[in-house]
């Protein structure tokens, strides 16, 4: 089964290129890359590595159904910009999917950090997603094109789209948690600073979870970077 490696992107020039080389050195991938707008060379070094670099106004959701609408591969497999994943991870898809036994599924989360406070954090995300069997999107996402298209792609929301991808699938199927680990890059909680970024993604999580919108989430989370 042919895989298509989706991946939305906004300014991330600096980190694509990492990315989009260890994909190259995996197995033969489709690789899609969707910009939302970037004023940085992210699209120049993007048709670098696949001729298949698309524009669509920006938003993660927006242009990861984009990016499907073009995919040719059965499987598809949603990556962030900064994420990698550990060797022999790739070949590890299709099994779990063939003959739907899972209809997608996703990786463990490592980072590319030695800090004992993001490790410590890391472990008990990939325990939340052993028990909820509700993976998020910084985890490598992958999911057979027929079940995408079956429920409807991911909805167009500014934030916690993964999370509802992730519970349409759960409702059609087994989701199969893979062993092998998508490393992500600790940027993020370097520049905000590891307890605050903790506490902010809880608590945007919190609200989530109590029914607030995603639109108000969306604009709290603007508001206190």
């Amino acid at each position: 089964m042919k895989i298509s490696a989706i991946i939305p992107t906004l300014n991330e020039g600096k980190i694509l290129k990492d990315t989009l080389k260890r994909l190259k050195k995996g197995m033969d991938i489709e690789i899609i890359v969707v910009d939302g707008g970037s004023t940085d060379d992210t699209v120049s070094v993007a048709k670098q590595f696949t001729k298949k670099v698309f524009t669509c106004p920006p938003g993660r959701a927006r242009q990861m159904n984009e990016g499907a609408r073009n995919a040719e591969g059965e499987i598809l497999l949603f990556l962030h910009a900064d994420a990698h994943i550990t060797h022999g991870g790739l070949g590890k898809i299709a099994p779990a999917v063939i003959g739907i036994p899972a209809v997608g599924g996703a990786f463990q989360l490592g980072i590319d950090s030695g800090n004992f406070f993001l490790r410590t954090i890391l472990l008990f995300a990939n325990l939340r997603t052993r028990i909820t069997k509700i993976p998020y999107g910084d985890q490598g996402i992958f999911i057979t094109k027929s079940t995408f298209q079956k429920i409807g792609g991911f909805p167009d929301i500014p934030i916690m789209e993964d999370v509802e991808l992730a519970k349409k699938m759960k409702k059609e199927g087994k989701i199969a948690l893979l062993k092998e680990m998508v490393f992500t890059s600790p940027r993020r909680w370097e520049q905000e600073g590891i307890i605050w970024t903790t506490l902010k993604n809880r608590g945007l999580m919190m609200a989530y979870l109590l029914g607030i919108s995603p639109k108000q989430i969306a604009r709290w989370r603007r508001n206190i970077r």
